[in-house]
């Protein structure tokens, strides 16, 4: 989705708050290098002397940290997206992003009860015996309210904010312009690919609006955990929810990351550790589905040490096929060989272009070497991957998106882990479901299924192949054989080429007014003003306004 001319001159206002705000934290090189500031002033707003802050040692990725928060909600959520994706940025960004917080003031009370109102068809009092005015949470997508349902359950009701659905669309709709302003301006970070992390933040953060989608979610967990002691997933009260409303049941525990309090509660952090990274390599390695932000924030611990995580708006899905390659994947470094990795890579289709597999085979050697002797006691989890993660990128390798998500959702566990319990172990905890994992990869049904699948593709193209080729056969016969030819990354050139060919056109047209003016100023014929014919004047009016459109045209594209 690309947004057009109008589309981009009905978000002129919110345009210029954006570049207001990367002037200010120093990115006037960019707003120049993407040809913005003429863009601004086309439609008549001046671009004010913005103060900018003290740029001495501060750090691009810190400014831009800056930046998003004062953006607001899209830009929060988007560094918050890409903190847990450092397959897609530099770690040093990874790690700004992840300090991102979306606190914010929350929305008038009168605009909750009409958000219930129209939401749920009833009026809150109808809904509710007690419900608390004063929101117990406010973030930059919905604020959450304590309160008790008509049969006495203590509940929290979590609301959208008013015309934010509204607000992330407008700002989606510019950052696919800005991605196609930087793949077109700033070639150097095309390595990123800018327009495609636009469009996974857009598919996440509308599954993230979408309460409904969140309340299954909840739902999915209860039943994968069904029956396990050590989590505890809470109740969504589905007669109370809707798109923009989550009513889910309130959790009395104390946040993971408030380490005083459990140990004034009397809890054991050792065994919290141990329990939360369970629940999450169970998510991974046995339910295919997990939490994408276990942050300390994200869990409570209830008593007896139990775990009971909240907010399910982003979670990740690890496929049977993805498994299966996370098996191989995993296989290959136990064995230390490289040339497996690649072989996993170009299975999952995820190698961008032509690579210096030589080069990289070499890399992956090092690193294999670098940490095979290790006792598993000294290993970080959180190292192996973001070093594993800097060398792929560095060869345009993409791994799926889930498949990095989950990394990063085990590297925040173990870092929750060792705050709790800094002689966590989650490598070793780790083991035994990967050494599981291993061993499903060598089951025989699977291999089964895969063959019985192979055969039934296979009849299938004998069945189809005599009339396939009695068609192709056919249309060459008629001459009616075509083949498509699809160019590659050639976009710019012909975009280029036919705004040339319209600039062309369009002289020819002003010149062509000008001569007619001229003609008919010579006649002296029909009504006159000043002398001269007002056809003719009208007429040069036209091709002056005209030709001042088409240089304005020109100075804005930076190409004189």
């Amino acid at each position: 989705m690309r947004t057009n001319i109008t589309q981009t001159y009905r978000n002129l206002k919110r345009y210029q708050q954006i570049v207001l705000v990367l002037i200010k934290y120093g990115f006037d090189d960019i707003i120049s290098r993407l040809k913005f500031e003429f863009y601004i002033k086309l439609r008549k707003t001046i671009i004010p002397r913005y103060k900018k802050i003290d740029l001495k040692r501060v750090t691009a990725a810190h400014r831009l940290r800056l930046a998003m928060q004062e953006l607001g909600p899209t830009f929060i959520k988007l560094g918050q997206i890409l903190s847990v994706r450092p397959d897609l940025i530099p770690i040093d960004m990874v790690e700004e992003f992840q300090k991102l917080q979306d606190e914010v003031p929350s929305f008038p009370i009168e605009q909750v009860h009409q958000i219930i109102r129209a939401q749920l068809g009833q009026p809150t009092s109808k809904l509710f015996i007690h419900f608390n005015e004063q929101p117990i949470a406010a973030a930059s997508i919905a604020q959450a309210h304590h309160a008790i349902t008509l049969d006495g359950q203590e509940v929290v009701v979590k609301i959208q904010r008013p015309d934010i659905s509204r607000l992330i669309e407008t700002d989606i709709s510019i950052l696919y312009e800005l991605a196609s302003l930087i793949e077109r301006y700033i070639p150097e970070n095309e390595i990123y690919e800018p327009s495609q992390i636009v469009a996974e933040f857009a598919k996440t953060i509308r599954n993230e609006l979408d309460f409904i989608r969140e309340g299954r979610n909840i739902d999915r967990f209860s039943r994968n955990f069904e029956g396990n002691s050590m989590v505890y997933i809470p109740k969504v009260y589905w007669e109370l929810t809707s798109l923009k409303i989550l009513t889910m049941e309130y959790i009395k525990g104390i946040k993971a990351s408030n380490i005083s309090e459990l140990d004034k509660a009397g809890l054991d952090r050792k065994v919290i550790a141990y329990n939360g990274g369970v629940c999450s390599l169970e998510q991974v390695f046995i339910h295919g589905f997990f939490h994408a932000d276990p942050h300390p924030g994200n869990i409570f611990i209830l008593k007896d040490n139990v775990i009971a995580p909240i907010d399910y708006g982003i979670m990740g899905t690890i496929d049977q096929e993805l498994r299966l390659a996370l098996g191989e994947l995993l296989a290959a470094v136990i064995k230390k060989d490289a040339h497996r990795i690649l072989r996993v890579f170009e299975n999952l289709n995820i190698i961008q272009g032509e690579i210096d597999e030589r080069a990289l085979r070499t890399e992956l050697n090092d690193f294999l070497e670098r940490y095979y002797h290790i006792p598993l006691i000294q290993l970080e989890m959180r190292r192996l991957i973001n070093e594993f993660l800097e060398i792929i990128k560095r060869y345009r390798i993409r791994l799926p998106a889930d498949l990095t998500m989950m990394a990063k959702a085990l590297i925040i566990t173990e870092g929750v882990g060792r705050q709790l319990d800094p002689e966590f172990d989650f490598i070793e905890l780790t083991t035994p479901y990967v050494k599981k994992l291993l061993l499903r990869k060598l089951d025989p049904r699977i291999y089964l299924r895969d063959f019985v699948d192979t055969i039934d593709d296979f009849a299938h193209l004998i069945r189809i192949f005599p009339s396939e080729t009695k068609s192709i056969l056919q249309k060459i016969k008629r001459g009616q054989l075509t083949i498509k030819f699809e160019h590659q990354r050639l976009e710019n050139l012909i975009r280029d080429i036919d705004k040339a060919s319209n600039r062309l056109s369009f002289s020819l047209i002003i010149a062509a007014i000008i001569v007619g003016s001229s003609m008919i100023v010579q006649l002296d014929k029909g009504p006159l003003l000043f002398g001269f014919p007002v056809i003719g004047i009208i007429g040069y009016i036209i091709a002056g306004l005209l030709g001042l459109w088409l240089v304005v045209a020109i100075i804005r594209s930076g190409n004189l």
